[in-house]
């Protein structure tokens, strides 16, 4: 393999293309494409996708003329083997050896050339959308990008951009390409850093370019770049940093937008928009199948994108099969230990909240609005059939949470009450008594709009208002799955006539509220003389309410820790402990179990704190909104001695 033995820069003219190539497969590129066809290196359906479109175009692209230049692809690869190197941890120094399908990338990229109407030979691909599973190295790949762009690449004053969602996210990137600045003596030579702790800038003086973070609130005036670096799409609020820097392409002859990411869940995204372009491209086909089938065919806007998207076949299960890894994970035992993978494949296993965040970003699984938080057979457990109403006749209910609607949500109310303890051993082998549950809920659906919003919702709402809840010997009661008061809309005096009725024959602890429309609510409790103790409980994941005072002072005088106030992170993690532990019992009804089954979890990305979210949800999910709430309530400021906190906190338990 030729390499380069200094900084010059290379030139199509320098080389000597191969356009047909009869001993084909030659070189790196090749070689892995026919390897990845023939199931010697085992990969996903895309990138097997991409390998065939290689073989196809590598043998008939000249026919809409197009070349594969041999000599810039080893020319580029070898820059990164003999120029570059790593950092960090047990790669800190070590030269920057390309993976066979690192090498399949880069050769990609600058090997493929494309003729123009002038009879000038430039960069075929314009565009590169990669999507890898967390730890296979994207951005140190996408930092010696950058650098050859500055450099390498025959690119007068040429403009590098890291970008990313923000200033913050853009210097990730940009961090590893300066890294490997520091490590190469070659390289820090010729390249002038600017800035300290941290350097924000670049600079190669020869050919006046220059490589920096940019982001959409930080560019002050239109950039012109030759090569702009994408991080982390999935992340990005809309495409507005992706049209700013292709906005600046029509300088340039020959610009490169290179995006990089983990798998999403959003598909309102840019990052969703663009990864099905990517697998579209690959197939051949605007029309993909299932099997994603290769077909071949070029349209415009299809032959300027390099497609390498990891994923796995429809069939597979990562967290069973380990087979199936590979797939989405390319440097799997190189960068990338087995050991690491099993054990967040354990974790998914062991909890569900975090079964999402492991599967797109280890495994390139686009999950959904719909997926499950809690698999079904765990919900299912800890549902009974009871009429909590005959069951905790004169007991005080706990707490309660309400979430209203307007006209299109449901109105749903959750109600909690303390039955007992259980007995449970922690991981360090501790035991203890930690208290059990019974929840139930009671939601509220327009009559007059009941069966439009079926169609749209997909739920029978006139049948579960016309079925009713069964006791524990499977007699029916008197309450339906759902209330369906008459009106457009539901009317907060149906749901005060609710609270005045069970507040008179059982006494409610803490009514826990969101505060969208609660003064409405509040009037119409007065009317009805009812008198509850209120807390706030604030939705999404932001924010947090005020903690209780007496509590607060309660747990100082006691030695304790002191209660926080109530948030959605908290209490979406007591109801899933609750489950997973077999310490609560849902009543059963299809509207809750509809509702658990379909919300969507984000997750904030330093944190890892999480919480339900109605926008990015496919069902109506106010009754588990509520049940969290009315969780949240229950548990808010439970007695744990300080020392025990963080064992609570970070060791799971498992029931005796």
């Amino acid at each position: 393999m030729a390499k380069p033995k200094t900084l010059r820069k290379s030139t199509s003219a320098d080389a000597s293309p191969d356009i047909i190539d009869p001993s084909y497969p030659t070189g790196p590129v090749d070689e892995y494409a026919e390897a990845v066809i023939n199931g010697a290196i085992v990969a996903g359906p895309h990138v097997r996708n991409a390998c065939r479109r290689h073989r196809d175009d590598r043998l008939k692209g000249h026919e809409r003329g197009l070349r594969f230049n041999l000599s810039a692809a080893l020319d580029k690869i070898g820059f990164f083997e003999d120029v570059l190197k790593l950092n960090g941890g047990q790669f800190e120094g070590r030269p920057f050896i390309l993976h066979i399908s690192q090498k399949f990338k880069v050769g990609s990229l600058f090997g493929w050339e494309k003729v123009t109407p002038e009879g000038d030979w430039l960069r075929r691909f314009r565009r590169y959308y990669g999507e890898e599973g967390k730890g296979n190295g994207k951005s140190p790949f996408a930092g010696g990008i950058g650098l050859i762009g500055m450099m390498y690449d025959s690119e007068e004053r040429a403009e590098i951009y890291a970008a990313g969602k923000d200033k913050a996210q853009a210097m990730v990137l940009f961090r590893d390409a300066v890294a490997m600045v520091d490590q190469s003596p070659a390289l820090a030579r010729r390249i002038t850093k600017s800035g300290g702790n941290p350097v924000w800038n670049l600079a190669d003086l020869k050919t006046g370019s220059f490589f920096r973070p940019i982001s959409r609130e930080g560019a002050s005036s239109g950039p012109r770049p030759y090569v702009a670096l994408c991080d982390e799409l999935h992340e990005h609020p809309n495409g507005d940093v992706v049209e700013m820097l292709e906005r600046g392409f029509k300088f340039r002859r020959s610009p490169l937008l290179l995006m990089i990411t983990n798998s999403g869940s959003d598909r309102n995204s840019i990052c969703w928009d663009e990864h099905q372009h990517a697998i579209k491209v690959a197939a051949g086909t605007q029309t993909p199948d299932e099997d994603f089938t290769y077909v071949g065919e070029v349209w415009e806007g299809s032959d300027d994108t390099f497609s390498y998207v990891c994923a796995l076949d429809k069939d597979d299960d990562p967290l069973t099969d380990p087979t199936c890894w590979i797939k989405a994970n390319p440097l799997l035992g190189v960068i990338l230990k087995y050991e690491y993978l099993e054990g967040v494949v354990a974790q998914a296993k062991d909890i569900p909240s975090k079964r999402n965040g492991i599967l797109r970003l280890h495994f390139c699984v686009w999950t959904e609005s719909d997926t499950s938080w809690i698999p079904r057979p765990l919900l299912e457990k800890v549902m009974a059939d009871f009429d909590p109403y005959v069951e905790h006749k004169g007991k005080t209910i706990t707490a309660a949470g309400l979430d209203l609607s307007g006209s299109k949500d449901l109105t749903a109310a959750a109600f909690i009450i303390e039955t007992g303890t259980k007995r449970v051993v922690r991981t360090d082998g501790e035991e203890v008594d930690l208290p059990t549950y019974d929840l139930w809920i009671e939601a509220f659906t327009p009559r007059d709009t009941m069966d439009e919003r079926s169609k749209v919702d997909h739920v029978p709402y006139r049948l579960w208002n016309e079925t009713f809840h069964k006791d524990a010997a499977g007699n029916d009661t008197a309450q339906p799955y759902i209330n369906a008061p008459e009106g457009a809309r539901v009317r907060y005096d149906h749901v005060a006539a609710l609270f005045a009725r069970i507040n008179a024959e059982h006494g409610i602890g803490v009514l826990a509220f969101d505060r969208y429309a609660f003064d409405k609510f509040e009037t119409e409790l007065d009317d009805y003389g009812v008198d509850i103790k209120t807390v706030a409980h604030p939705q999404g994941g932001k924010r947090r309410a005020k903690p209780d005072e007496k509590k607060v002072e309660a747990a100082k005088a006691a030695g304790l820790e002191a209660p926080l106030g109530l948030w959605m992170p908290g209490s979406v993690a007591a109801l899933e402990t609750l489950v997973l532990e077999g310490r609560i019992r849902l009543r059963r009804s299809p509207v809750l179990l509809g509702a658990l089954m379909g919300v969507h979890v984000e997750t904030d990305p330093l944190m890892g704190n999480q919480w339900f979210s109605k926008k990015k949800s496919t069902v109506r999910i106010d009754p588990a909104v509520a049940a969290a709430m009315a969780v949240g309530a229950a548990v808010d400021g439970e007695a744990a001695p300080k020392a025990d906190i963080g064992d609570f906190i970070n060791n799971m338990v498992m029931v005796i």
